[in-house]
């Protein structure tokens, strides 16, 4: 029964991440995607910047938990 507890607060702190992690490829799919409606590039390019979303990620949180980590 601790197990289904742990689980359930790990869920519940979990949650928050999951929604940043949304809110975060909303944002960069939706940005991308009017950049190129605007500017009408190839669509090679296009599928590239939707990768190098992958790399934003994870580079904008790594320097985020860097920002915020105390030494």
């Amino acid at each position: 029964m601790t197990g289904l507890r742990e689980w359930i607060e790990t869920a519940r702190e979990d949650r928050w991440g999951l929604l940043i992690d949304l809110v975060f490829a909303i944002v960069w799919v939706t940005a991308i995607d009017l950049l190129f409606q605007i500017l009408d590039g190839p669509d090679w390019a296009y599928y590239m910047f939707m990768l190098a979303g992958i790399a934003a990620y994870f580079l904008f949180f790594a320097n985020l938990e860097l920002a915020t980590s105390e030494k």
